[in-house]
């Protein structure tokens, strides 16, 4: 699949719970002109808690810088998570990966967008780091309760994913609250620095909607919904579901499976 640019956030490598191997996957079957990798790309915090790298982790970064020497325009853009890069800030790493703080897009119909990672608008990270530490801890065991979860959902034949943690953020009524506050001061500045939109992931909430007159486009995630925000080269904005995507896919070798006949045993 050929697109005219790629924006992916919060894949967090170095973390148990990371889609490395999805993400991988999704690297391997896209090409594009411009890859945006929008922050809490290598996650500083849970590698100081403990330490987990995998080769798979190791695979994504050689695979990035693979795509970046074979002509694709790679802007990693920093987030909370691995904010110890900011210290180095702007970082040129050849001719075709810079890693900043934050950038503009000019899109195919001539909109131009503002990217930022979102923490810098997050007033918890922002004021109250410990409290947003805290957050990640607990959020960390959501996600260790998902496991347990699809475990049980497997064993019972059900395909379909469901995930808690996903689940708390979409109906709990403070963290709704919290991402429409989020999505709000996002839409804002963009209205103020004259932006007609605003890129960002952070929240781990794939969508696209317009605020105000500004169109809001956040990336998602790769630690549940591996989701990716994308401009094909006519101008069409997607979001594409990979979760989804590799779920029907093990549905239908599943199926591959179970509809092939045996064959009759050598005598």
């Amino acid at each position: 699949m050929k697109y005219k640019s790629v924006f992916v956030s919060d894949i967090h490598l170095g973390t148990k719970f990371c889609k490395a191997e999805a993400f991988l996957d999704f690297l391997r079957e896209t090409e594009c002109e411009n890859l945006f990798l929008i922050g809490d790309i290598i996650d500083g915090w849970a590698i100081k808690r403990r330490f987990h790298w995998q080769q798979s982790h190791s695979d994504v970064i050689q695979k990035v810088l693979r795509k970046a020497r074979k002509g694709t325009n790679v802007i990693y853009i920093t987030g909370n998570h691995d904010e110890f890069l900011r210290a180095f800030l702007p970082l040129m790493l050849g001719d075709r990966l810079n890693v900043v703080n934050e950038a503009e897009y000019l899109s195919v119909d001539g909109k131009k967008y503002y990217i930022t990672h979102g923490d810098l608008f997050d007033s918890i990270t922002m004021t109250k780091k410990w409290l947003a530490l805290l957050g990640d801890i607990g959020y960390e065991m959501l996600l260790h309760l998902n496991g347990t979860i699809d475990v049980m959902r497997r064993s019972l034949g059900i395909r379909r994913y469901w995930s808690l943690s996903r689940y708390v953020k979409d109906t709990v009524k403070s963290s709704v609250s919290f991402i429409s506050d989020f999505e709000g001061i996002l839409a804002r500045h963009a209205r103020h620095k004259g932006y007609d939109g605003i890129i960002c992931g952070h929240i781990h909430k794939a969508q696209m909607k317009e605020i105000e007159g500004i169109e809001y486009k956040n990336s998602g995630d790769w630690v549940e919904s591996c989701t990716a925000l994308v401009e094909t080269i006519e101008g069409e904005w997607l979001i594409l579901e990979w979760m989804e995507k590799l779920e029907k896919s093990d549905e239908t070798e599943q199926q591959r499976i179970e509809n092939t006949p045996l064959k009759a045993e050598a005598h």
